[in-house]
């Protein structure tokens, strides 16, 4: 065994990234304040193929060197728009034709494992201290958790982002 060179790994260029097929999801970044945590969920939206970001509220945008520094370009490839607010964004998810699925613990959520994909959807993330905003969740389909064994209730929100795009993009590409 032996690690892959870069070469090895066939990764596309941006102009190719560009005309790949891409997953019907949007990511919501509600009200994030970490750019470092912006980047990530770039970079892991960009490894995803996912639609576009929807950047909103006090959530850093392109070009910010914090944000860069964890994207490591993403922020090239990935098609991402800023709303001052995030309910502007749902709307136009929602006239799109997008499900809203927050990824919040709420008295509704569905366990990730449960949550069967279904159309496009636009995926909420919210703030790493106060999570979703409450008129953000009254705007809702539905509501994912991840389920949780330790002493902590909650995943960083690149962590979390990470893992919801992985287990929505097995399930849609099985």
């Amino acid at each position: 065994m032996r690690k892959l060179s870069i070469t090895e790994l066939n990764r596309k260029l941006p102009e190719e990234f560009h005309q790949t097929k891409k997953q019907s999801i949007r990511i919501l970044l509600d009200n994030v304040r970490s750019a470092h945590n912006i980047g990530s969920v770039f970079r892991s939206a960009d490894a995803f193929a996912i639609e576009q970001i929807f950047l909103c509220g006090i959530t850093a945008t392109p070009p910010n060197r914090e944000i860069h520094k964890s994207a490591l370009g993403a922020t090239e490839t990935v098609q991402w728009k800023y709303f001052e607010q995030t309910s502007d964004a749902i709307k136009v998810c929602k006239e799109d034709g997008y499900t809203i699925v927050l990824i919040e613990q709420t008295t509704n959520s569905v366990e990730l494992p449960d949550f069967i994909p279904n159309g496009p959807i636009a995926l909420v993330f919210g703030n790493e201290v106060e999570g979703i905003s409450d008129d953000v969740i009254g705007m809702a389909d539905s509501a994912v958790e991840i389920p949780q064994f330790g002493t902590k209730h909650s995943f960083n929100i690149s962590v979390c982002a990470g893992i919801v795009m992985y287990d929505i993009w097995t399930k849609s590409n099985k």
